[in-house]
């Protein structure tokens, strides 16, 4: 499998399907807006994005399968799937905030071996692919080098719907906002992810997420020198709905902060 003329074609289609979503930013209106569930939203133009990136995907590799935020019916395959969230950061869209993405990793059985996230506001494309470095529109990118957590800039995610876990996240925020450089709340966990591969952040941390909004982003972290764990260190990070990506100094001190809050 030639991955990098894959991860190619997958930057050209999400291009496309980009244009798509934001020619119809100024088209959304309040009727438009379903509730999936507590304060997880979906539009139109989610799922017909959603539907353009699995007509396509499916005809770059034919008999894959798909893991796509918007559609549980879609068929897994034993060999390819495709990991999708065709707009990472519906919250921020339907505002009319410019802060998001579409998100596809190419998962061969277990292991994700090529990943793209495009940011549709700035057009910025982030991508690798196994054995490559990571890239943000043809420029190698690579993580910060700071080794101080007081100098470090870090994202987060606010839970919004398992609260279960609520005094725990305090804490771990009550410190970090003592002892870093400040923390940031995009509203997408792909574009967290990336913009600590590139370097703009220095670490990140979420909980409660789903593949679709990790399975690319933590990729490209990782080909970018990022370390990528759950919150007990462990690598299940896909399936374990909790997350920690940092460059490899950073991501030693805030998982010690968060394995000791959360009891891990």
């Amino acid at each position: 499998m030639h991955y990098e003329l894959l991860t190619k074609q997958v930057c050209n289609l999400t291009r496309n399907v980009g244009n798509y979503i934001r020619n119809e930013l100024s088209n959304i209106r309040k009727s438009d807006i379903q509730e999936k569930d507590r304060n997880n939203y979906v539009t139109y133009v989610d799922k017909e994005a959603e539907k353009r990136l699995v007509s396509e995907l499916g005809k770059i590799i034919p008999g894959s399968g798909f893991v796509a935020e918007e559609n549980s019916k879609l068929e897994k395959s034993d060999e390819f799937n495709w990991v999708i969230d065709p707009l990472d950061g519906t919250t921020n869209f339907i505002h009319g905030i410019p802060i998001f993405c579409i998100s596809i990793a190419l998962m061969q059985k277990n292991n994700v071996v090529l990943g793209v996230v495009y940011e549709l506001n700035t057009q910025e494309c982030f991508y690798s692919w196994e054995g490559a470095p990571a890239y943000m529109n043809r420029n190698t990118i690579h993580v910060s080098d700071r080794e101080n957590l007081g100098d470090s800039l870090l994202a987060t995610g606010f839970p919004y719907y398992d609260y279960s876990r609520m005094e725990e996240y305090i804490e771990v925020f009550r410190i970090l906002m003592k002892e870093s450089a400040g923390i940031r709340r995009m509203g997408s966990a792909a574009l967290d992810l990336v913009y600590v591969a590139c370097g703009r952040f220095d670490g990140f941390f979420e909980y409660g997420l789903h593949p679709w909004d990790v399975a690319a982003g933590s990729f490209i972290l990782q080909q970018a020198g990022g370390i990528v764990t759950d919150f007990s260190g462990s690598h299940t990070h896909l399936q374990g709905k909790e997350i920690v990506g940092a460059n490899p100094t950073i991501h030693k001190r805030l998982l010690g902060i968060i394995r000791e809050k959360f009891n891990q």
